[in-house]
């Protein structure tokens, strides 16, 4: 690798370190080129994104970053994965995780917050920012489903006993 590519390549990393709020490492040796594409692809459909990079690179990249604390974890073959979501990234690792065993999961980093395995899969297992979304939304919509329905249930009764009393008149 040129040195300006190198350069290119810390300059790329070091604004994605800085947007991110969420980093996974992973050792990823024994992986397939098809099951690489296949987390790939897994990671861009949940809103992340997945990057192999020189350690010593990434390194360099991660100074002056939220998460710098994953630094010493760039040892050996790594993958990072990284989102904006928080619960994004680490959902789609412990998944790929689960289904090959040679994609081990190492750490990461919420923000300054250092994360070990079992903090990943805690984060893992919240719902996502959308899930949360669709439930405050419903939470805020069932207020007024209610008074819709309660409003309406007198004007619907009393139409009932209209109904029922012109009945009685033409049957007598």
């Amino acid at each position: 690798m040129e040195r300006a590519a190198k350069k290119e390549s810390v300059e790329q990393l070091n604004e994605v370190f800085k947007t991110t709020s969420v980093a996974i490492v992973a050792h990823y040796s024994g992986l397939t080129v098809a099951q690489m594409q296949k987390l790939r692809m897994q990671m861009k459909q949940a809103g992340a994104s997945v990057k192999v990079s020189k350690n010593r690179l990434a390194k360099i990249a991660l100074e002056g970053t939220d998460v710098a604390a994953i630094g010493s974890l760039l040892k050996g073959p790594t993958v990072i994965a990284t989102s904006n979501d928080p619960v994004a990234a680490p959902k789609v690792a412990i998944e790929f995780a689960k289904a090959n065993e040679k994609f081990v999961i190492l750490g990461g980093s919420m923000g300054k917050t250092v994360l070990n395995v079992d903090s990943v899969k805690a984060l893992a297992s919240l719902p996502s920012l959308d899930e949360l979304r669709g439930k405050i939304v419903g939470l805020i919509v069932a207020p007024a489903t209610k008074l819709a329905q309660l409003s309406n249930a007198p004007a619907a009764k009393l139409a009932r006993v209209i109904q029922a009393h012109a009945s009685k008149g033409e049957a007598a």
